[in-house]
């Protein structure tokens, strides 16, 4: 594949502030790309560095090869030939789907428009919709809308700000698939903006988890999440249990659950071992040395909390058990992620 958006070495600032602080990641022509993190951390900011909306302090940005941005270069914003989806989809109330779809190829002969319309919002699937106006359509339908009016121009990028918070939660999970779908079967490559995990995870094809101006970590999400960088990233992406351990010269580390193989042996120290839900299984044993703590009902299994050996441990199980039964808890075979408790 090749790169469609490099970002070298960007820092911005914003009302003054430094809010983006050396980043670097390159998007791959065809990828879903998420910036994910909390309120402030500088994902929106980043979006507006990238389509030029807000200069750059220092670094460089470049799509397709072609420099849009350094300490030399400042290609405007119309000329980036970058699409933009906002969080309320911007449409224009008073003119039809077609004609909001047709907005941005004003100069173009009517035939050419009219055949991009109809190939538009047979894309968006909401063909025979284009004599409708926004108020007439669903929120979904209005964001299809939006996207197809973003990609009627064939941009090389299309940047989107939380694209689904204003979608009912009813139909969010059932858009995010159709529009994943309709971006990868056209070969969009697109960056989004979200705070909801669950929206990266079935949107987006990598993650870039953003903390106070900084990526903490770039990758799949299989990736984060299974093998996080830092305890920041662990935390954000999902549950997990802390287990203290010692490490010595052999090839295992002494842990309150038990003796645990090492692949790469860590330096000595204050170390503790990120257990996810997902790693461990546990079932009804009247010896079990684990005992149920807390039951939390989650409709297709249930989370527990169980405490053995003086460690309370996270897990998602089907199995049915009440507050107090005794398991036996088994770890399933993963490779370890250590932190140092600093």
């Amino acid at each position: 594949m090749s790169t469609a958006l490099s970002v070298k070495a960007l820092s911005s600032k914003y009302n003054g502030q430094s809010v983006l602080k050396n980043l670097s990641f390159d998007v791959e022509r065809g990828d879903i790309v998420c910036l994910l993190g909390a309120s402030g951390c500088g994902k929106t900011t980043l979006l507006k560095a990238i389509s030029g909306l807000l200069p750059l302090e220092s670094g460089s940005l470049s799509i397709n090869g072609r420099v849009i941005a350094d300490g030399k270069t400042q290609v405007p914003p119309e000329s980036r030939n970058i699409g933009m989806i906002f969080q309320d989809y911007a449409l224009f109330p008073h003119l039809t789907v077609g004609e909001n779809v047709a907005f941005g190829l004003r100069g173009q002969d009517q035939g050419t428009v009219k055949k991009q319309i109809e190939k538009m919002l047979s894309l968006v699937r909401l063909d025979g919709l284009e004599k409708r106006y926004p108020h007439q359509l669903s929120g979904g339908q209005q964001q299809r809308v939006a996207i197809a009016r973003a990609l009627a121009c064939e941009p090389d990028l299309l940047l989107l700000d939380e694209p689904f918070s204003n979608i009912d939660t009813q139909v969010r999970h059932s858009l995010i698939k159709e529009i994943r779908d309709i971006f990868k079967s056209h070969g969009v490559t697109a960056i989004f903006v979200t705070h909801s995990r669950e929206e990266a995870f079935a949107f987006a094809d990598k993650l870039a988890v953003m903390n106070h101006g900084i990526i903490e970590q770039y990758g799949s999400a299989a990736t984060l999440y299974h093998q996080p960088s830092s305890r920041f990233v662990a935390d954000f992406l999902g549950h997990g249990s802390y287990i203290p351990v010692s490490v010595n010269g052999s090839a295992n580390m002494k842990t309150p659950l038990g003796d645990w193989p090492l692949e790469n042996k860590p330096e000595s120290g204050d170390l503790s071992w990120l257990i996810r839900p997902q790693n461990l299984k546990i079932s009804p044993d009247d010896d079990g040395k684990g005992v149920v703590s807390e039951v939390h009902f989650m409709g297709d299994n249930c989370r527990y909390l169980v405490n053995i050996n003086g460690q309370s441990l996270m897990v998602y199980s089907s199995e049915i058990l009440d507050h107090g039964d005794k398991v036996k808890v088994d770890i399933r075979p993963h490779k370890p992620v250590l932190f140092r408790n600093d």
